[in-house]
């Protein structure tokens, strides 16, 4: 589903340039849910960006269902975002002027979704906030945004989401509810899942560590499920 052969990524900043991704090759198959790890600067984002189709690499292709997306113009690329992935982010980027249920719909609009209204509520309620759609994101806790969030993701019927430290900004209780949520769609509606985050307790949760360091992949592992872990 996702393949990424020796991607480079780099930036010019002034008259230095920053390498971000050196020679990532990687392939994530259907219905996987995977973390990726690295310290600050590691590229991880840069990684992410690139398999959301909102940047390109500088050399190396990238392969999405077996398409070349790699070489796409900016047009072209929205259109594989809108109808493929699904974002969620750390800041949630939910529209503070808008209802919960407004900051759903809004996909739905650049599409003119005749149906988007309906959608948006049935999304919410796939994510336990059905009952929260009138409130502005301000009355909602930071765990009842990254929900609202998710669900503006899920809007589209995505194959994918991609994750970028979905619980960077929430406390512990609320990390697990998310992460639990991510888990869920993945199972049972069999999303591909693609996590980046710093913290080892939610990566435990995927079924695969992708480690950056660099720019670089330096180790790639199955996690153990629970019932391998306690024998």
């Amino acid at each position: 589903m996702i393949e990424l052969d020796s991607v480079t990524k780099t930036y010019q900043m002034g008259e230095v340039a920053v390498q971000a991704l050196r020679g990532v090759s990687c392939h994530i198959e259907k219905g996987e849910m995977v973390a990726i790890m690295g310290p600050s600067g590691c590229g991880k984002s840069t990684l992410m960006h690139i398999m959301g189709c909102l940047d390109t690499p500088t050399s190396g292709k990238y392969f999405l269902d077996g398409d070349e997306v790699s070489k796409l113009s900016d047009s072209q690329l929205a259109r594989v975002r809108n109808k493929k992935i699904g974002f969620v982010f750390q800041t949630f980027n939910l529209i503070p002027r808008i209802s919960a249920l407004a900051n759903v719909e809004l996909p739905l609009l650049y599409g003119n979704v005749s149906n988007g209204r309906q959608r948006a509520r049935e999304a919410l309620e796939r994510v336990g906030m059905g009952h929260r759609a009138a409130h502005m994101p301000n009355q909602l806790s930071g765990g009842e945004q990254q929900r609202v969030a998710i669900a503006r993701a899920l809007v589209n019927n995505p194959s994918i989401i991609l994750a970028d430290e979905p619980t960077g900004n929430l406390d512990s209780r609320a990390s697990l509810e998310i992460i639990t949520i991510l888990e869920r769609l993945n199972r049972e509606d069999g999303i591909t899942i693609v996590v980046v985050t710093h913290e080892a307790e939610i990566a435990a949760r995927a079924k695969r560590i992708i480690s950056l360091r660099d720019g670089q992949i330096i180790d790639d592992r199955l996690v153990p499920s629970q019932q391998e872990a306690g024998t």
